[in-house]
């Protein structure tokens, strides 16, 4: 076998490297084509089909792709979007969709009410492997009334109803008879979103093309390029080079690289709380962590406080449940655990835990050893990882971490359950319905409930809560489910991350708003003269 010489550069190449990349970043950004948005991606996407797109990378394109019934508008309030409009009967057990007429499909033909009855049926047939079945809780009956209105019918109230059908609606006349599984769809998706698919290489690149006849007007933007980047270092370059056009900075890009004139002169940056936390969880299954006073043990280890310094430079917020602050579904009676080293070792002592010549704890001759998964790219997860493998040294646990390839982890370690613990984190819908992640039926292949939580109460608290639409008693019993996960710990609940995006100033008509920048991209613009860009 050959090995490979490690070459050494004399002191003066690496300073005029470094020059020289100074240098650059004086210079306008070299963007090869204006009127297209390239992002970068961290992870390719898997499988574009909407109610099979469960991991972000997916969901992200076939967003772009397909449309739902309903959507959020910028200041999270439900709209319509392939429907007009809807009426709620006055019991809260009927709504009828009126749809948009003159919709079509990207390959020309006319949307209507059979698709989204067909919808409905895949995502909630046993044989489809999705996460999402459950979202349309109680439905009795979805009826095409006539080609342009749906009447859905439920068994008792259903506070998500209106969320629920913001689910992309799939074409009929495509898929009917279908596997939906091994559909080319999955590849080669057919929507009636602002944009279709172009081309894909795998593990590149993805190229969506605006839809010339999309139902609220052709997108100002001719084309999205989403490339795959499988590392925020390598990103950020790009992003200063011109390669991107967009993306969500690392803490210590923020805070240490875009403080400078070159990125006032050509980048909009943004800062917001992002609706999403970041978590360590543990398998349920394994003999450690079934142990409540274990996980307790574990939470008291963790400084909160050393991880946000370290790797969010401040720009985030310890979490304590499964909300985030700017939820109104949030509890703020909830207490978090302190950072207590000494009790985290008095009460894995009273397991029988105790520290042997090394100092690291043993019981049964057995050491306090685990690995956790976390997935390549995320440099913020990473540095998470490290800093809790530090912090569970000081009591004598062994963590080791395995960095794994985004879909490698999710299909044979994810959804196989091959995993002692995970770093990972949720971005959440608006709606405070928490039923996919936590109820105890939702633990087959595929769906989220991965770590096997089960916990009775909250199983009758999760139907409860999408069984009312009074939003003071939804309010106490998702308080009451927060107070029961803080307790429990089937995560160790960590932070929440600040949002912060970075974007090229050629792009026009960008609103910050509480949803976030993106809520009206099909409007976003580039002035046809260049002088205007960075104005």
């Amino acid at each position: 076998m050959g090995s490979r010489k490690r070459v050494v550069l004399p002191a003066f190449t690496f300073l005029l490297l470094f020059l020289f990349l100074l240098a650059g970043c004086t210079k306008e950004p070299k963007i090869k084509n204006p009127a297209t948005i390239t992002l970068g991606a961290l992870a390719d996407a898997k499988r574009l089909l909407p109610m099979l797109a469960s991991d972000s990378a997916s969901g992200q394109v076939s967003g772009f792709v397909h449309n739902g019934l309903t959507k959020y508008d910028k200041n999270i309030r439900i709209k319509g979007e392939l429907a007009e409009s809807w009426d709620i009967s006055r019991d809260g057990l009927t709504v009828t969709f009126h749809l948009r007429k003159g919709v079509k499909w990207h390959d020309g033909k006319e949307f209507t009410a059979d698709d989204v009855v067909f919808t409905y049926e895949t995502v909630t047939n046993p044989k489809t492997p999705t996460p999402y079945g459950s979202n349309y809780g109680p439905v009795r009956s979805v009826r095409a009334i006539d080609s342009h209105t749906v009447r859905v019918t439920y068994s008792e109230p259903y506070a998500p109803a209106l969320e629920s059908w913001g689910m992309g609606i799939i074409p009929k006349h495509l898929l009917e008879g279908k596997d939906i599984g091994a559909s080319e769809l999955n590849r080669k998706p057919v929507g009636t979103g602002p944009y279709r698919l172009k081309e894909w290489v795998a593990g590149q690149k993805i190229v969506l093309e605006a839809f010339d006849e999309y139902f609220e007007g052709r997108p100002n933007i001719d084309r999205i390029v989403i490339r795959v980047i499988p590392d925020t270092a390598t990103m950020f370059l790009e992003l200063k080079f011109g390669g991107i056009d967009v993306m969500n900075v690392t803490p210590p890009q923020f805070r240490l690289q875009i403080n400078t004139e070159f990125f006032e002169r050509y980048f909009s940056t943004y800062r917001y709380p992002s609706f999403s936390y970041t978590y360590l969880g543990y398998n349920l299954k394994h003999p450690l962590f079934g142990d409540l006073k274990v996980r307790q043990a574990i939470a008291y280890a963790i400084n909160k406080d050393e991880i946000i310094a370290g790797v969010l430079l401040g720009l985030g917020a310890p979490c304590t449940g499964p909300f985030p602050q700017e939820s109104w579904a949030f509890n703020p009676n909830v207490r978090d655990y302190a950072y207590d080293p000494a009790k985290a070792l008095a009460i894995l002592g009273e397991l029988g835990w105790k520290k042997n010549a090394q100092g690291k704890l043993e019981k049964d001759g057995k050491p306090f050893s685990f690995t956790v998964i976390t997935n390549q790219g995320n440099d913020a997860r990473l540095k998470t990882a490290q800093i809790l493998k530090e912090q569970f040294k000081r009591v004598g646990i062994d963590m080791n971490i395995k960095v794994l390839e985004w879909q490698a982890m999710l299909n044979e370690f994810v959804d196989k359950r091959r995993f002692e613990g995970i770093l990972m984190g949720w971005g959440l819908s608006r709606d405070p319905d928490l039923y996919d992640i936590w109820h105890s039926s939702k633990t087959k292949e595929k769906e989220f409930n991965f770590i096997s939580y089960k916990n009775d109460e909250v199983d009758r608290l999760l139907v409860e809560g999408r069984s009312t639409f009074d939003i003071e008693k939804r309010k106490q019993i998702y308080r009451r489910i927060h107070e029961i996960l803080a307790a429990e710990q089937p995560y160790a609940f960590l932070y929440v991350p600040d949002a912060l995006p970075v974007l090229h100033k050629r792009f026009k008509g960008v609103e910050k708003a509480p949803l976030g920048i993106w809520h009206d991209f099909i409007h976003w613009h580039i002035p046809k003269n260049r002088a205007e860009w960075y104005q």
